[in-house]
């Protein structure tokens, strides 16, 4: 699944076309949603919140979700139909194996920006008033959580959690205050770093901890399923500690 900044990355592909402002010329694809709808209009932005790529109509918004496998082609084409092709006078967009849904006038009344760790409206503070919420919610689960941390995925929590030295077993209301922060501070700076070595084509070779067999100091890795989001994790007992919930007499 694309996570937050391979949506920035795609958000800034599209700009560099100049197509704010553009009428669709035809639409494509086998979708399910009226796709007529956004033929001959204007668009007027493009945005991204998260792992959600906008397209901005007037009076409505094209929100596409990428999935597990989604992918798109810009002035080009697959041989396997689009879910969604939207055509312009000198440019085409394509979308494939992508969630398609409309949402309905202004969109700062679905989206909070501030969650979003890419954005430039990222608050810090609003993060953790949120995790205080989250109290015994394991820490490799409220990573996850799009509502507090729009944009990060699987990838980004693994190395996240062993940057900052923390078990993903940990739970939010065992974590000191300076983790709790190191954690917010974390998820923001490797969505930027992860950013950068994406579009190095290097991103890989800079994984400290996902997808590895031992850790940067020669441990043993484990690789396992883990909370209520079971999303595969990997990380080193003896690198990263586990914080539980200090149990009164």
């Amino acid at each position: 699944m694309p996570e937050g900044p391979s949506i920035v990355i795609l958000r800034e592909l599209v700009e560099e076309l100049h197509l704010e402002g553009a009428f669709t010329t035809n639409v494509i694809g086998n979708t399910g949603i009226d796709k007529d709808r956004m033929l001959n209009q204007q668009v007027v932005a493009f945005k991204s919140w998260g792992k959600h790529f906008l397209i901005c109509f007037h009076g409505f918004t094209l929100r596409i979700h990428f999935l597990m496998f989604g992918s798109y082609r810009i002035n080009e084409r697959k041989e396997s139909e689009a879910r969604l092709g939207l055509i312009f006078k000198n440019d085409e967009l394509n979308f494939y194996t992508c969630s398609l849904k409309f949402i309905e006038g202004d969109l700062d009344l679905v989206y909070d920006w501030k969650a979003d760790v890419m954005s430039d409206k990222w608050d810090a503070k609003a993060a953790i008033k949120k995790l205080k919420e989250k109290g015994q919610s394991l820490v490799c689960d409220v990573l996850l959580d799009q509502n507090i941390f729009s944009g990060v995925g699987n990838i980004i929590k693994n190395e996240v959690l062993y940057r900052i030295r923390v078990h993903p077993l940990s739970t939010v209301d065992s974590l000191p205050p300076a983790k709790l922060k190191a954690l917010i501070k974390e998820a923001r700076q490797y969505s930027f770093d992860f950013l950068e070595w994406k579009k190095a084509f290097v991103l890989k070779q800079h994984w400290l901890i996902n997808t590895k067999k031992v850790c940067p100091l020669g441990h043993p890795v484990e690789k396992q399923h883990l909370g209520k989001t079971n999303r595969r994790t990997f990380f080193c007992t003896r690198c990263q500690k586990l914080y539980e919930p200090k149990i009164d007499n």
